[in-house]
């Protein structure tokens, strides 16, 4: 494609004037609602009645302006789960509240939107970048969980991936045998809290264990010594 003028790259929000802004706010909801698969920047600027020339002020070309909406719409994702993993309480308490706050971030996204963030390259790339934060986010919460004794000691990495392949099937909505949305987070952090938490039942039933057995060997010695100490016989 040749340009009258260089491409003009995705304006951030500060650089948007508010009408600007307003027409970027409406695409987030249209290919929320309905995908981007088939979006142009003139069916664009047919939807939205403005100029071609007002869709391009946004971005140079369709895949910047697709890449900067998907942004825009993963950190707000982020911003609202963020506070989750921050908020109060043990790790376990945090990973659920975290999981729960993805599911309502991502209520507003239709089956249609997430398949075709599954299928577009552009979009592929912005979605990845976001899953390896948000695991290692995850991976971090899983270690304090770990290091305070809440969680037993497991490879936090290997978790991490766990959640994330496991979230990927839920907002693609695919093979979830009929649990979907916020069900299927609830019950994923139910899995893996339930599945990485310390036994302390088990623990205390190890320590008395071990206490039981410390005792008998004291008696054992203390029943040598007193043998040893008995007069010799025949």
């Amino acid at each position: 494609m040749t340009y009258l003028t260089p491409p003009v790259a995705a304006r951030g929000p500060a650089a948007r004037t508010p009408r600007q802004q307003q027409l970027f706010d409406e695409l987030l909801g249209i290919f929320l609602r309905e995908g981007f698969r088939g979006f142009t920047m003139d069916g664009a600027a047919a939807r939205l009645h403005c100029s071609k020339a007002t869709i391009y002020a946004l971005a140079g070309n369709r895949d910047e302006l697709v890449r900067a909406v998907l942004v825009a719409f993963f950190k707000q994702v982020s911003r609202g789960t963020e506070e989750a993993l921050r908020g109060p309480g043990g790790a376990g308490q945090r990973l659920s509240a975290y999981l729960e706050a993805m599911a309502e971030q991502l209520r507003p996204a239709s089956a249609r939107f997430l398949q075709d963030v599954a299928g577009s390259p552009v979009a592929s790339e912005v979605y990845e970048r976001n899953t390896r934060i948000a695991s290692a986010k995850l991976a971090e919460l899983v270690a304090e969980g770990v290091a305070g004794g809440e969680f037993r000691p497991v490879p936090t990495g290997f978790i991490a991936e766990v959640i994330s392949s496991a979230m990927d099937r839920i907002q693609q909505r695919t093979g979830l045998g009929g649990v979907e949305g916020a069900g299927a987070y609830r019950e994923l952090g139910l899995l893996i809290v339930g599945g990485i938490r310390a036994d302390r039942t088990e623990e205390s039933r190890t320590g008395e264990s071990r206490t039981e057995e410390s005792r008998t060997e004291e008696s054992r010695t203390e029943e040598s010594r007193t043998e040893k100490r008995r007069p010799g016989e025949g």
